[in-house]
C-alpha cells in the first residue's frame, strides 16, 4: 500500500514537472530561435492539438466535462503565436532562399492549399479569418455571454432549492455541498467562456498584422540585403507569409469550433495539467479520430510524414491503452458492487430494524397545506433551523431534527406533530386566510371564524388575507400560516423536552465539560449516582422547563446530594434551590418576579397531607380527593384572572409540598412554573399577585 501510494506521488510529480515544462518550451520559442524541423513538429502538434479539443467537444454530454477549455484554449493561443513568432523568424532570415525556409509544413500548405499561387492564398486566408473572426467566435462569445448572464441570475433560486431540498431531508450534506460546488463551476464556466473566446478574436488580427509585417518586411529584406528582384522576393515572402498563416488559422479555426459546441450544447478543481490531460484523455474515440487524421495528413502529398505518422502512432497506441484501463476498472467496480450486494443480502434479516426507525420529531402535511407552505418552503428551512439553535442556547442541548413529510392520508389543510411516530399535536391551516389572536378583548369588524390559537389555545379568528391591512388598522397584529405552524410546533417541543434529551446526547454534554468537572463526573458517577440516574435528573428539570445549560453547576448540586440521597426526585428538588438565580433570572420580566402565592388554609392542607418516615423524609401524599378538586377550581379561577392581568408569573408554595402542588397544576396549565419559597434567589424583586384562599 505504501509503495504504491509512493509510486502514484511519483508519477504525479512527473506529470506535474511535464506540463511545466512543456510551458516553459512554449515561452522559450517565443524568444530564441528554433530550427526548422523542430517548427515542423510544432505545427504538426499544434493541429493534432485543435483537432482533439474539437473531438473532444463533440462527445461531452455536458459543458462542465470540459470545464478546462478556457485554460486549454489559452495554451493552444500561446503554442500558436509562439510558433507564428518562430517562423516569422526564419521566414524573414532564411526567405531568400526559397519557400521552405520555414519547414516544410508552411512549404506544404503553401503549395497544397494556394495551388502555387499565392493570391488564392491570400483568398482564402482572408476568408478564414472572416469565418473564424466574424462568425464563429463572435456567436460563441454572445452565447457564452448570455449564458454568463443567467447563470448568475439563476443562482440565488437554485441555492434556495438547494436548502429546501436539504431541510425537507430530500438530500444529505454532501450532495447539497456537491451541487452548491456544481453551480459555482457552472456560473465560473461560462464567464471564463466569455472572456477566452476573446483569445481567438485577438490571434486573429495578431495573424493579420505577422502576415502584413512578413510580406512587406520580407520583401525590404530580399531586396535591400540579398539582391532579390523584387517581383521573386515579393513572390517567395508572400507564398511563405500566406502558407504561415494558413498554417494558424486553420488549427484557430477548428479550436474556435470547438468552443462554439461547447457553449452551444462550468467550472474543475485540481492543477491545470490535472484538467487538461484529465479530460483530454478521458475519450479513446477523440483519440482515435485524431490519430486516423494525423495519419492522413502524414500522406498528404507535400506534408512532411515523419511528425504526422510520429504523432498519429502515438495517438493510436493512448487510445487503445485507455480503454484496457477503463475495462479493468469498471471489472473492479463491479466486482465491488457485487461484494456490496452480498453483504446486503447478508445483512437483509436486519433491514427490518431499520424499517422500525422512527424520526424524533416529524411534522407531516397535508396536500394543501403542503402546497401553502411550499412557497416558502426555504424560508421555513431555515426559521426551522433557527428555532432549534435558539432552543439550543435557551435549554442547553440539541433537539433532534426535524423532518418535514407530505401525507396525503391527511386532511387536505390538516398537520401533524408527531414526538417519536405518536402524533402529539394535529391542527389545521387555512390557505388564503392569516390568524388574529383576540383572546378575551375586542374583535377586529371584518367576516371571520372563530377558532382556538394552536399554542397556547387562546381565542383566535381566522380572516381572509385580503383583510389583514384594515385588521392592522384596528391594532391587531394578523399571523400568517407559517409562523402559526412553527409556533405551535416550537410550544410542543417544550413540553415534550425530556424525551428529546437521549443518553447518547447526555453523554455528548458530559463529554464536553472542562478536565475538572470531568474529574469531578468521575467522583460521582458511577459510585454515587448512575448515568441513567442523572440522565433522570436532567430530564425532571427539563420536564418543568428548567434549562440545563449550566451543566457544571448542576454537577456541583448533584455531588453536594448524592451522598445524602438517592431518588431522582429528592435530588432534583436540591439542583432546583442550587439552581435558584438561574430560574428566578429566566421567569423575570425586567427584573421583576410576579408570583401567586398559596394561602395559609391550602399551605395547611398540603403539609398534612404528606406523610413521613422516621427519618423525616416524604413517603407519600395522602389528600382528600375532594380537596385536590376544590383546590383545582379555586387556583384555575385565580390563575386565569392574573393571566389577564400580567404575561408571566410562578406559582409560590412551601419546598416540601411543591412537587405535589406541581403535579396537580400542570394538568390545569402544563406552562405554569411553580416555585418553592427556598427557590426565590436573594436580590430578586418579587411582586406579589395575591394568593390562592
Amino acid at each position: 500500500m505504501a509503495v504504491g501510494a509512493a509510486l502514484a506521488v511519483e508519477r504525479k510529480s512527473r506529470r506535474d514537472f511535464g506540463f511545466a515544462a512543456g510551458i516553459v518550451a512554449i515561452l522559450a520559442v517565443l524568444f530564441l530561435p528554433v530550427p526548422a524541423v523542430l517548427i515542423d513538429i510544432g505545427l504538426a502538434f499544434s493541429i493534432a492539438l485543435s483537432v482533439l479539443i474539437l473531438m473532444v467537444a463533440l462527445w461531452i454530454q455536458k459543458p462542465l466535462e470540459f470545464s478546462s477549455f478556457p485554460t486549454v484554449l489559452l495554451i493552444a493561443t500561446l503554442l500558436r503565436l509562439a510558433l507564428g513568432i518562430a517562423t516569422t523568424r526564419l521566414i524573414l532570415a532564411n526567405g531568400q532562399n526559397g519557400v521552405d525556409a520555414a519547414g516544410h509544413v508552411i512549404q506544404g500548405f503553401s503549395q497544397f492549399v494556394m495551388s502555387g499561387d499565392f493570391v488564392i492564398g491570400i483568398v482564402v486566408f482572408l476568408i478564414l479569418i472572416t469565418v473564424n473572426f466574424l462568425v464563429i467566435t463572435k456567436g460563441a462569445t454572445r452565447i457564452a455571454e448570455v449564458g454568463a448572464r443567467f447563470t448568475l441570475d439563476a443562482i440565488p433560486g437554485k441555492q434556495m432549492a438547494i436548502d429546501a431540498d436539504l431541510n425537507a431531508g430530500l438530500i444529505d450534506d454532501k450532495e447539497a455541498q456537491r451541487r452548491r460546488r456544481e453551480l459555482e463551476e457552472e456560473s465560473a464556466f461560462f464567464g471564463s467562456m466569455d472572456g477566452a473566446s476573446k483569445f481567438v478574436r485577438g490571434e486573429a488580427v495578431a495573424s493579420l498584422i505577422t502576415i502584413a509585417v512578413n510580406v512587406f518586411g520580407g520583401i525590404i529584406i530580399g531586396t535591400t540585403r540579398h539582391g532579390l528582384p523584387l517581383g521573386t522576393a515579393a513572390d517567395i515572402f508572400t507564398k511563405l507569409s500566406v502558407g504561415d498563416g494558413l498554417v494558424s488559422q486553420i488549427p484557430a479555426l477548428i479550436v474556435s469550433l470547438a468552443a462554439g459546441l461547447l457553449v452551444s450544447k462550468g467550472g474543475t478543481r485540481g492543477t491545470a495539467e490535472q484538467a487538461v490531460i484529465g479530460q483530454l484523455g478521458a475519450y479513446p474515440r477523440a483519440l482515435l479520430v485524431a490519430a486516423a487524421l494525423m495519419g492522413v495528413f502524414a500522406l498528404v502529398p507535400g506534408l512532411p510524414f515523419l511528425p504526422f505518422v510520429a504523432l498519429s502512432g502515438l495517438l493510436f497506441f493512448v487510445a487503445r491503452t485507455i480503454p484496457k484501463r477503463l475495462e479493468a476498472q469498471a471489472a473492479a467496480a463491479e466486482a465491488k458492487a457485487k461484494a456490496e450486494e452480498a453483504q446486503r443480502q447478508a445483512e437483509a434479516k436486519d433491514s427490518v430494524k431499520d424499517s422500525l426507525k422512527t424520526p424524533e420529531i416529524e411534522l407531516c402535511l397535508g396536500r394543501q397545506a403542503a402546497s401553502q407552505i411550499q412557497a416558502s418552503h426555504a424560508e421555513l428551512g431555515h426559521r426551522v433551523a433557527k428555532m432549534r439553535r435558539k432552543f439550543a442556547r435557551q435549554y442547553g442541548f440539541v433537539v433532534p431534527d426535524i423532518k418535514v413529510t407530505d401525507n396525503l392520508s391527511l386532511p387536505p389543510k390538516s398537520y401533524q406533530i408527531l414526538i417519536h411516530g405518536t402524533v402529539a399535536a394535529a391542527q389545521e391551516l387555512r390557505p388564503g386566510e392569516m390568524l388574529v389572536v383576540v383572546g378575551d378583548g375586542p374583535r377586529p369588524d371584518v367576516p371571520s371564524d372563530e377558532v382556538r390559537e394552536p399554542a397556547f389555545g387562546l381565542k383566535a379568528l381566522w380572516v381572509m388575507d385580503s383583510y389583514a391591512g384594515e385588521v392592522r388598522r384596528g391594532g391587531f397584529e394578523p399571523i400568517d400560516g407559517a409562523s402559526v405552524l412553527l409556533t405551535h410546533l416550537s410550544e410542543v417541543i417544550r413540553n415534550n423536552l425530556p424525551q428529546f434529551l437521549s443518553y447518547k446526547d447526555m453523554r455528548g454534554l458530559l463529554d464536553r465539560l472542562d478536565p475538572e468537572y470531568k474529574r469531578l463526573l468521575d467522583e460521582v458517577c458511577p459510585s454515587q449516582i448512575s448515568y441513567s440516574g442523572l440522565q433522570a435528573v436532567l430530564k425532571l428539570l427539563l420536564s418543568e422547563r428548567v434549562s440545563i445549560r449550566n451543566l457544571h453547576l448542576i454537577l456541583e448540586a448533584i455531588a453536594e446530594i448524592t451522598p445524602h440521597a438517592r431518588r431522582a426526585e429528592q435530588i432534583a428538588e436540591h439542583v432546583r434551590m442550587r439552581m435558584a438565580q438561574q430560574i428566578c433570572g429566566d421567569l423575570a420580566e425586567n427584573g421583576v418576579l410576579n408570583v401567586l402565592r398559596l394561602g395559609a388554609s391550602w399551605d395547611l392542607s398540603f403539609h398534612q397531607s404528606l406523610k413521613r418516615d422516621a427519618k423525616g423524609e416524604v413517603v407519600e401524599f395522602d389528600i382528600d380527593p375532594r380537596l385536590v378538586e376544590q383546590f383545582g377550581t379555586e387556583a384555575a379561577e385565580a390563575i386565569r384572572t392574573r393571566m389577564r392581568e400580567v404575561h408571566s408569573f410562578a406559582l409560590v408554595t412551601a419546598p416540601d409540598a411543591r412537587p405535589y402542588v406541581r403535579m396537580i397544576i400542570e394538568r390545569i396549565f402544563p406552562t405554569l412554573p411553580v416555585l418553592s419559597h427556598l427557590e426565590i434567589a436573594r436580590g430578586v424583586e418579587i411582586k406579589s399577585l395575591g394568593t390562592i384562599s
